[in-house]
């Protein structure tokens, strides 16, 4: 074998009528010899947040046993495989979440309102809301000079369908979304697969809705456009680097495929004019569609920053799937019957189930001398815990993934009690080299994620 110095750039693209497809990571992307091979074979530094509202039922959350090898409860048992990939802090609370005196109602507004900036959000209706800047926004700020897109905010719901089901007295901008790039400037998170998958891989470029079915119907695959290029591409590569670029097209493919399918149903079985075109009917594939589609952005490096709300805070989303008719929200207020607790915990459970297959697929995904998984810190949790109580102390918080290299997994530690869950984002920072002297209420970092 000869090997010389040649080598294709980390942006490299497949273009074709306009569309762009940005590659994975391989193989002929790093230098032969010299320094900067060993810089672009670093893994790359990658954040995610998994949301889930109205707190968990705690008991089938927490281990019996504390500072200890981590005992899997049943509510995360769907990622039982990752267990030596999952790290659980207990002890963490969002104090600036609970009400403050004369406030009374409106804890959900306020547990995703300060989830991530550590913010106390001001009680309004109206235009004035406030809170601070978000953790993934500092970390998109440092991350996001490298990618296409600083970063991503996705939901499972739209923003559309909450109209008068948000907390008294609060805007439901604040149940909305986790993420804020100033204080006074919430982002929306996006729900529609179709939107995401163009933000990513790129749009016709006109909003005319007879111009852009007309285009879907010329175009049936993006990959159809760039078929020619990825078939030369391909031949210049080593064999290792044309099974991860026919894995990637064709994962991009299914993508595509799918959302189509949904497309198809909204029409013909979904005519309402305020019915999300691409959104599946089914929730979980509405769910794994929009997990997959993350996995689409890390691999290609299209952002290194992902946050994503499973349900906006006050969901009354029922899940019939799982026989469970009932509205999340008002599951979570239980009052300790017995039959509603049972319910909640199967969609505790059934979430975690969307959320196993996202790690599983990001654990499937090579990714340099490892896989996604390994490069990835994701924290999945709630602004709660217990939904019940609308309490905000020892929230349900757990990290998984590597962190390449910056997370020691396998373990359950408990910090000290009602300690700030900022300080934890300032630690995550820091291993995500965005180094951080405070972060709304936070009070230090912690120690003991990676030892």
């Amino acid at each position: 074998m000869i090997v010389t110095k040649k080598h294709l750039p980390r942006r490299t693209f497949l273009r074709g009528m306009g569309v762009s497809l940005a590659l994975p990571l391989l193989d002929s992307m790093v230098p032969a010899f010299g320094g900067a091979a060993a810089r672009a074979a670093e893994p790359i530094r990658r954040l995610g947040v998994v949301y889930v509202p109205n707190g968990m039922f705690m008991p089938n959350w927490t281990p019996t046993i504390e500072n200890a090898p981590l005992e899997i409860m049943s509510t995360l048992q769907p990622l039982a495989a990752h267990r030596d990939k999952m790290l659980m802090i207990s002890g963490l609370c969002s104090e600036e979440g609970i009400a403050r005196p004369g406030e009374g109602a409106g804890d959900h507004a306020r547990a995703a309102g300060a989830f991530l900036t550590g913010v106390h959000p001001r009680k309004t209706e109206g235009a004035d809301i406030r809170s601070g800047v978000s953790m993934d926004q500092l970390a998109a700020r440092v991350l996001g000079q490298e990618t296409q897109l600083a970063s991503l905010e996705l939901s499972l719901e739209s923003a559309v369908s909450r109209a008068g089901s948000c907390d008294p007295g609060y805007s439901c901008a604040y149940a909305n979304t986790l993420c804020w790039s100033s204080e006074t400037t919430p982002l929306p998170m996006e729900s529609d697969p179709r939107a995401v998958f163009e933000r990513l891989f790129g749009t016709s470029g006109t909003t005319d809705p007879a111009a852009w079915l007309e285009a879907r119907q010329k175009d049936r695959s993006l990959l159809d456009m760039v078929t020619a290029k990825a078939a030369r591409l391909s031949g210049e590569l080593g064999a290792r680097d044309r099974v991860k670029l026919n894995e990637y097209l064709e994962a991009v493919r299914d993508v595509e495929r799918r959302i189509q399918t949904a497309e198809r149903q909204g029409t013909t079985e979904l005519p309402e004019m305020d019915q999300p075109v691409g959104v599946p009917e089914r929730f979980e594939d509405h769910a794994k569609l929009m997990f997959d589609l993350q996995v689409l952005a890390y691999q290609a490096d299209l952002t290194r920053v992902i946050t994503f709300m499973m349900g906006h805070e006050t969901s009354v989303r029922a899940y019939p799937e799982i026989g469970v008719p009932d509205a999340h929200h008002a599951l979570s207020h239980h009052g300790g019957d017995q039959s509603l607790i049972e319910r909640l915990k199967k969609v505790d459970e059934y979430l975690t189930t969307m959320v196993a297959h996202y790690v599983d697929r990001l654990a499937a995904t090579p990714d340099g001398d490892g896989t996604l998984l390994d490069s990835v810190m994701i924290m999945f949790g709630s602004g709660m815990s217990d939904g019940n109580r609308h309490d905000h102390h020892d929230l349900p918080t757990v990290l998984v993934g590597g962190g390449a290299g910056q997370l020691k997994g396998g373990r359950q530690i408990r910090v000290e009690a009602d300690t700030p869950n900022t300080n934890l984002f300032l630690t995550m920072l820091d291993k995500l080299g965005v180094p951080t002297d405070e972060l709304g209420d936070s009070t230090g970092k912690l120690t003991g994620l990676s030892v």
